[in-house]
């Protein structure tokens, strides 16, 4: 068994010691322990994950983790193989290996002293930098400012801005009036150097809390921001009793135009109201007028249609009997031996038929001419009487 052991790690085969010499015992352990050792030893080169510098240097299976790529140097000169998560194999003492993140990270920057335009020295306690590596540059980036590219250009760069920033502005700019732009004014600043001279960096966002500065004018902060505060209270009961006086001002212009406005519509009711009146009395009267136009139309028709028939009636006949129907209405009684002559006259008698004669004849020979005259406009024959 133990030689098949020997045989398996390649340790030299020692041949057991005749029967009768001394020392047997001892030649067996030292065999053993010798392939316990070199097991050992390559049990750690294959298996044992690279937790330090030794051990990444002796290690021939390393892993990558997620979010991370893994970097080799060879001599000290570093390649441009870069590896995905996951396990992989190297050179062991010749090739040594780096993982290096390229997701997002934060970087915290903490006790950042600096000093005021007004000399006052102030604390930032700790400021956050959310930043990433992009992959595509990891190469570039590594050869260029190594793994602890962070240093250049966050942290010690993060000291310059702070330090540049604080020199330029007052405490109460620093502290109060422009401090909500620091956060903005950092991530500028450190992008706008990662851009030029490291273009794989990537500054996400930067958070910066508040500095610590001396008691003495911490109070003195304090205090003002008491009396801001008392005045800022008063203005806002200011706004809201002129709000207040506005809102009334308001309302009473709008119950004044609301009365106005029922008042107008009052006004143009009533204005409709006479106006048809107006009309109503315009319609009665031409309504009248038309009537009494007519019936006067009436009047005069039955008048001038009357004329023309007694035009007609003036016959000698109908002279005649209206003469002697005249005459014998006449209920005069006459007493005495003389009776009038009048009635028994025959020669007035005569006379006063031949008139009439005579003015039938003139009227009847007036009336022929008029309707030839009417006849020859409507195209119509002559009429003559016997």
């Amino acid at each position: 068994m133990d030689q098949q052991q020997q045989q398996r790690v390649g340790a030299p085969q020692f041949r057991p010691p005749p029967p009768g010499q001394g020392g047997g015992g001892g030649g067996e352990s030292s065999s053993i322990l010798f392939v316990l050792v070199g097991f050992l030893a390559i049990f750690s080169m294959l298996v044992l994950p690279s937790v330090s510098t030794i051990s990444n240097s002796f290690s021939i299976l390393h892993q990558v983790p997620e979010g991370h790529v893994g970097v080799y140097w060879r001599g000290g000169a570093l390649l441009k193989t870069i590896t995905d998560p996951g396990f992989h194999l190297k050179l062991p003492l010749i090739t040594q290996y780096e993982p290096v993140q390229v997701t997002l990270q934060t970087d915290q920057v903490k006790d950042i002293p600096c000093g005021t335009k007004g000399g006052v020295m102030i604390n930032f306690e700790k400021i956050e930098v959310v930043n990433r590596l992009r992959k595509e540059y990891v190469y570039e980036t590594l050869l260029n400012y190594g793994v602890h590219y962070d240093n250049t250009w966050i942290y010690d760069k993060i000291h310059h801005e702070i330090n540049q920033f604080c020199s330029s502005n007052s405490l109460q700019d620093v502290y109060i009036d422009v401090f909500d732009q620091i956060d903005e004014k950092m991530k500028d600043a450190l992008q706008v150097d990662c851009t030029k001279y490291a273009p794989g960096i990537e500054i996400i966002n930067v958070r910066v809390t508040k500095p610590k500065i001396p008691d003495s004018i911490r109070r003195n902060f304090e205090q003002m921001e008491e009396e801001r505060t008392k005045v800022l209270i008063a203005i806002e009961r200011q706004r809201v009793v002129e709000k207040e006086a506005e809102t009334r001002k308001k309302m009473a212009i709008s119950e004044a135009e609301k009365n106005a406005n029922v008042s107008k519509i009052l006004m143009e009711q009533k204005l409709m109201e006479k106006d048809s009146s107006r009309r109503q009395e315009e319609i009665e009267n031409a309504m009248y007028l038309a009537r009494e136009k007519s019936l006067a139309d009436a009047d005069f028709y039955k008048v001038m249609r009357e004329a023309e028939a007694n035009k007609l009636k003036l016959t000698p006949q109908f002279l005649e009997l209206k003469f002697i129907e005249a005459i014998a209405d006449n209920t005069k009684i006459f007493f005495g031996d003389k009776v009038p002559n009048m009635v028994l006259d025959q020669r007035l008698l005569g006379n006063f038929l031949k008139v009439s004669r005579e003015v039938a004849k003139d009227v009847s020979k007036k009336t022929i001419e008029e309707a030839n005259a009417d006849n020859g406009e409507s195209g119509n024959p002559e009429v003559e009487y016997a």
